[in-house]
């Protein structure tokens, strides 16, 4: 049964998740709106997309801050509410907190809940919740994107890769974690369908991170 305690650290994790950061960091120092350009996404990629990367580089990690810390509120809950540290019932409290800050990414309660994909948020979860299995997943991120230049492929392949992760590479002893990341895989590919499609046909755009736009 949920605590009092709980349902408020839920509320705040999805407040957390909520904060529109690509779409207040546009509006502030660029006049723009991200989510009227490139993809229409309030996320990472679409602001490296349309700001480059003195925009983007503080929208991927304040988006992975908010997964990290709203899954973190599961130690502001305490060991009264899930029994002890890192047992079952506190990983899936953490858990829980995660996806309400992933819900809040998709659909921001402070941006009209016209938000983005949720890849830095879900990846501050899977950092906050299982470290060595985070480090695999941006691992097959990078080495994804070095090679291929697609955001959108790097994302969906660290998504396959972390159910197997914390399946065979780290096990976990938390049936819901293996779960979890099983969902997670679905997540992502539901939220990239259309991706999916412009890489299939071959329209998919590419991003370099390393060269500064000619003009």
């Amino acid at each position: 049964m949920l605590s009092i305690y709980s349902i408020s650290a839920l509320i705040l994790a999805y407040l957390f998740g909520s904060i529109p950061t690509a779409v207040w960091i546009g509006q502030a120092f660029y006049n723009i709106d991200v989510r009227e350009y490139g993809s229409g996404n309030a996320g990472a990629t679409n602001t490296f997309r349309v700001l480059g990367k003195k925009a983007g580089i503080p929208v991927m990690l304040l988006d992975i801050l908010k997964g990290w810390t709203a899954t973190n509120l599961a130690y502001m809950v305490g060991v009264s509410t899930t029994g002890a540290f890192h047992s079952i019932a506190f990983v899936n409290l953490q858990l829980a907190l995660g996806v309400a800050a992933v819900m809040g990414h998709l659909f921001p309660v402070f941006a009209g809940f016209r938000g983005g994909k949720g890849i830095a948020t879900l990846f501050g979860m899977i950092l906050a919740i299982n470290l060595p299995a985070a480090l695999l997943c941006v691992s097959v991120f990078i080495v994804t994107l070095l090679i291929t230049r697609y955001v959108s492929l790097s994302s969906i392949l660290a998504g396959f890769i972390y159910p197997i992760g914390v399946t065979f590479i780290f096990p976990v002893y938390v049936k819901s974690v293996i779960i979890y990341g099983m969902c997670i895989f679905i997540l992502v590919l539901v939220t990239h369908q259309k991706n999916i499609e412009r890489l299939l046909k071959g329209k998919e755009s590419k991003v370099n991170l390393f060269k500064k736009k000619t003009a």
